[in-house]
Parts: structure tokens; sequence; C-alpha cells
């Protein structure tokens, strides 16, 4: 008898040993199922192009490699401004990971207002969908008119459009307005990002807010002041994400409060006068 139920613990726990395998693999692929998230990371550079140093362009790659999608505003025009991209792509794959990287024609506006946008994304599991591509029904209404990209993650499909408004004094509101009517024309649309020169509370978003687009960040500050007083280092709320709540889970927000890194201020500026905003998300 005694022999019997020997037998029988060793088979129990050879049941049980099978059991727990087979329920970690389960629990291992539910986690990279379940938990699979993208990052996305928006930032203003500041006269992107041959005024960046190659040792400026190393701390940009090793400040953003974490993340799967960057959105880069104000890229000079000419080749220089494309040149300064390409090698940020360059800098981004010697940390460990594939990247592409897409930069925009130059935008309609004339003069200094005209600039490129670009897009650079971790090729391992984010796949650009179709060439994103300047939006022109509206660019006699918007000076630098956003620039459209269409992505695919886990075989689901999301856009953003990453934008950059004419600074406040040119009332950047008479452009914003038409960002209302975006999302039907490309109902794969969940992100507008980029430097709107205006706080997420102006009445002007109310429309896209009416459309399901909420802002991430309730009046964060995102350009840098001149110097840093009583603590205080950053000016005013320009920056945004705003993303369609019924398409998209926030698992993480934030800033990259980059100025800490440098000796004062006007170091910072020299790299930006805004800081980057980031959000890490699921599509529903």
């Amino acid at each position: 008898m005694a022999r019997t139920s020997n037998l029988i613990r060793k088979g129990e726990s050879l049941f049980f040993v099978k059991k727990h395998f087979i329920f970690s693999v389960f629990f291992l692929f539910f986690i990279q199922i379940g938990f699979a998230q993208v990052t996305l990371v928006t930032w203003n550079l500041q006269n992107f192009g041959k005024s960046k140093t190659n040792q400026q362009i190393e701390y940009i790659a090793n400040l953003l490699c974490e993340y799967d999608i960057i959105a880069i505003q104000e890229v000079v025009t000419g080749t220089e401004g494309a040149q300064k991209i390409a090698k940020l792509a360059d800098a981004l794959n010697r940390k460990g990971s594939k990247w592409d990287y897409m930069i925009s024609d130059p935008t309609n506006s004339t003069g200094q207002r005209s600039e490129r946008y670009a897009y650079l994304w971790k090729t391992k599991n984010i796949n650009l969908k179709k060439r994103a591509f300047l939006e022109k029904k509206f660019d006699k209404n918007i000076e630098r008119e956003p620039y459209i990209a269409i992505f695919e993650f886990e075989n689901k499909t999301f856009g953003i459009a990453s934008f950059h408004a004419v600074p406040k004094k040119s009332n950047p509101e008479s452009e914003i307005k038409y960002l209302r009517y975006f999302p039907e024309e490309y109902p794969n649309l969940n992100f507008f990002v980029g430097d709107f020169n205006l706080a997420q509370s102006h009445s002007v978003f109310n429309p896209l807010k009416d459309l399901g687009f909420v802002p991430l960040f309730e009046n964060q500050k995102t350009s840098l002041k001149q110097e840093c007083k009583n603590g205080e280092c950053l000016a005013n709320p320009l920056d945004h994400i705003f993303y369609k709540k019924s398409e998209i889970k926030i698992l993480n927000r934030g800033v990259i409060l980059f100025y800490n890194d440098f000796k004062d201020l006007k170091e910072a500026r020299k790299l930006s006068d805004h800081i980057p905003v980031y959000v890490e998300f699921n599509l529903n």
C-alpha cells in the first residue's frame, strides 16, 4: 500500500509540474499579447539642421532610443535638414534596434516659416502602411500643413498627424480650427501631435474634443523660459498629443525634462526651446 501511495504522490507531483509548466507558458503568452504596447514621442527640435552638432545628434538618439515612434517638427528645409535626420536614424540604429524614417517635403508656407517634418520608427514591431504625406486639402488655410503617417502594429492600424502651428502672434487658432475635418477624411487617424502654439484649453479645440479626441495633459507646460526663475524653467503649454479615446488605451504618459542634463537653460536651448512629450498606449 505504501508503494502504491508513493506512486500516486509521484504521479500527482508530475501532474502538478506539467500543469504549472502549461500555466506558465500560457501566462507568458498572455503577458506578451495582452500587454504589447507602442510608445510615441513628439518633439519640436528647433531648427533641426546644420546647426545641430554630431554630439547633439548622439544625445537625442540616447534620449529617444527607447521609444517606438518619434515625430519631429521644425526640420529645416534644404538638404541639411534631411541629412541631419539621416544622421539621427544612423545614431539610433547603433542603439540596438533597427530604425526607418521619412521626411516630408517643405511645407507650403513661404520664407522662414517653411519647414519639414520627420517620422522615425522601429521596424521590428511597427510598419508604415503607406508613404507619409503632407495634407494639402487645407494648405491655403494652414501654413505648415500636417504630416500624416498611417502605421500598423500587430495587424491594427493607427494614424498620426504631426503639426506645427503658426506662432501665437499670428493666431494659430485660425489654422487649428481646420483640424476638425481631418478625422472624417482619414478614419484611421488616432493622434494629433506637435507644437500647436496654443494651450489645449482654448475653445478652438472643442470641435476636435467633441469628435472624441482628448488631450493627453491639462496645462502641461512644454516651452522653455530664457532662464529658470524660482525653480520654474517651463513657460507655456504649447505641445500636445490629442488621442482618440474610443480607440486608444493610455498606459503611461509624460514629458522629458531634458534641460536637467545641461548646466543652464541657455545651453539647453541650443538643442531646443521645447521639451518632448510622450505616450505609451494600446490599440483597442
